[in-house]
């Protein structure tokens, strides 16, 4: 069992499925050393959790709870491009939040899915970050996480 591995399981976690792609794109694409993810929303099991503006129908703490499951399938997308034990540092993370008028939370929304990467992997979680307050999100998601991962120089792409 890897780090992240026992990481995961202590948080009483596990991977999802990769979320499937609502249109044309792929979850997660390498390039170099580096991979990027797609925007991922809050779907467990194919399904959305949540819709509706943060700041009106969802609150904020469930916009934390959405941002950390946003988090977690960004991570399955970047173990479908290499193993998760391979990830050096998290670099950068881009949220955004379908905000209600006036909502200004949008960082501490967001901080759902940057406290679960600092929770998997340590110092190598943190990350630069930007949280983005906007009208919608497909589907009427309200929260929306991407991220960039870079990995050891030696890690092998997994095809799948």
């Amino acid at each position: 069992m890897t780090d992240v591995d026992k990481a995961l399981a202590r948080l009483g976690l596990s991977l999802p499925e990769v979320v499937k792609p609502l249109a044309a794109y792929q979850p997660a694409v390498r390039s170099g050393d580096y991979v990027y993810t797609s925007g991922q929303l809050p779907m467990v099991d194919g399904s959305l959790v949540a819709t509706g503006k943060v700041g009106a129908e969802v609150d904020p703490e469930q916009g934390y709870d959405l941002a950390r499951i946003c988090a977690l399938n960004a991570l399955a997308a970047v173990a479908s491009i290499a193993p998760l034990d391979q990830v050096v540092r998290i670099v950068k993370v881009v949220g955004f939040v379908a905000s209600a008028p006036g909502f200004t939370g949008q960082p501490k929304v967001l901080n759902g899915a940057s406290e679960l990467l600092g929770e998997v992997f340590g110092e190598a979680g943190t990350h630069a970050r930007s949280a983005v307050g906007v009208a919608e999100l497909p589907l009427g998601a309200p929260v929306e996480v991407e991220l960039i991962a870079e990995l050891a120089p030696s890690a092998k792409t997994v095809l799948v």
